[in-house]
């Protein structure tokens, strides 16, 4: 019999650590090579973490609501092989031994002065994930606070556990959490009482303020839905926008899709969309102008080599998630529309990966799929534009032929082309997206799929 350890997958080239959602397995049972043992939490996505070898569940080392480093062991696994790793069974210790000092910590140092569980001592230079530091800044908790805060990790760290646990405590008992903070805060300096129930009265005050007249139902954000929040406020601070709009001609892709779509539902068992031609043209384009294919990093702007265009998929709850086609100028329309089935098909069963959500240079947002004509999109930091693709629309026109000028019923549709005027001029925003209706316009009807 072997002991394989299980560690925390590394989940993207930016994350460092995953947060522990939910054990799929529990310990003794039996699993396959590649089956889901645990979902994992980052800051960019939720994904399913599989089991590297295939035995039994021997040990899990974390705990739901767990902070864990890339790299950490989470669990071991019992497989039928013979052990010729001599480190194993010292790892299978080591984490063993882990929750002795958590235990004898918490105990120490925690304190239930009223309903909110409070340190006694503030725990300065701890250190906090970006999901604790997400949650406590959404819900008001001051750095100050949060050193007061429990936490149940190694050295005392907070995990999401942890800190969503306070903030329950917290809305229930408002005025307790005023009060065992006002003690703690007494023997530094003679101001900081007055200050610290000032602070926490204020928020307080604010609830009782918001009044709602006839029949509602208020619904908290959840937390992807925060997030998407904070990320839009951010991108219309730090970026001024800017939007050019073009009107495209595409009753040649219209009567194009027509001829094949059936054809190659039959042949491939997939859609054949008007996204992928959308996103063939914006790789076009992106070549012709590469400048609009950078971001900004303080004062320098960094160009991009790799064209990798962003597409929002609505998710089974109703937010939106921008996965990207990595190099997406190197695929021909048939690899395009491979890639964007995949994409839009993990999306709405919940399992992108956030590779998947990484490294994006340009974003297309199809509004037109919801009915709308146009739009003005949000950029997508630190991307410098992001262009909307309206519903296409029949209307009377002028043809121009060599025997004169007829009027006929096209199919005409807008490009809403936001832009980061940073670092984007009007002439290179309004010259792309022109470039863009372009390529449509000049679609190539004999080719085939």
């Amino acid at each position: 019999m072997a002991l394989v350890e299980m560690i925390m997958p590394k989940m993207g080239e930016s994350i460092m650590e995953g947060t522990v959602l939910k054990w799929l397995k529990n310990v003794g049972d039996t699993i396959e090579q590649d089956e889901s043992v645990l979902e994992v939490a980052t800051d960019k996505v939720d994904t399913e973490v599989p089991a590297i070898q295939g035995g039994v569940l021997k040990e899990i080392l974390v705990q739901e609501g767990d902070v864990v480093a890339v790299g950490a062991p989470i669990a071991i696994i019992s497989t039928n092989g013979e052990d010729t790793t001599a480190p194993a069974p010292a790892a299978t210790e080591a984490p063993a031994a882990a929750p002795a000092p958590q235990a004898a910590a918490q105990p120490a140092t925690a304190s239930s002065d009223g309903s909110v569980g409070k340190l006694e001592q503030p725990a300065s230079g701890r250190f906090y994930s970006p999901l604790v530091l997400n949650i406590a800044r959404e819900e008001g908790i001051s750095m100050q606070e949060l050193e007061y805060v429990p936490g149940s990790g190694k050295e005392g760290r907070v995990s999401k556990k942890d800190i969503l646990a306070y903030v329950e405590n917290r809305k229930n008992a408002p005025q307790p959490a005023a009060s065992t903070q006002a003690p703690a805060a007494a023997p530094q300096a003679a101001p900081a009482p007055a200050a610290q129930p000032q602070t926490q009265a204020a928020p307080a005050a604010a609830k009782p303020a918001a009044s709602y007249s006839g029949n509602v139902e208020i619904i908290e954000m959840d937390r992807m839905r925060k997030m998407i929040a904070d990320r839009m406020v951010d991108s219309k601070r730090v970026s001024p926008h800017v939007t050019s709009f073009v009107e495209a001609d595409v009753t040649n892709i219209v009567n194009w899709r027509n001829k094949w779509k059936n054809e190659y539902k039959k042949r491939e068992g997939e859609n054949l969309t008007f996204t992928p031609i959308f996103i063939d043209a914006i790789a076009k384009a992106i070549k012709d102008y590469p400048m609009i294919n950078v971001s900004v990093d303080g004062g320098n702007i960094i160009r991009h080599k790799d064209i990798n265009i962003g597409m929002a998929v609505a998710l089974p709850s109703g937010n939106l998630i921008v996965p990207n086609i990595k190099n997406a100028d190197q695929l021909n329309l048939n690899g395009l529309t491979k890639r964007v089935n995949d994409l839009a098909n993990r999306g709405r069963m919940n399992k992108l990966t956030p590779d998947d959500l990484a490294g994006g240079t340009y974003t297309v947002s199809n509004v037109g799929s919801f009915g709308n004509v146009m739009g003005t999109p949000i950029i997508m930091q630190p991307q410098v534009a992001i262009m909307a693709v309206g519903a296409i629309k029949k209307k009377p026109a002028v043809i121009e032929t060599p025997e004169g000028d007829l009027i006929g019923i096209r199919h005409f549709m807008f490009l809403s082309h936001s832009y980061d005027h940073r670092v984007v001029d009007g002439s290179l925003g309004g010259m792309f997206v022109r470039r863009v209706a372009d390529y449509l316009e000049q679609f190539d009807v004999n080719q085939t799929i």
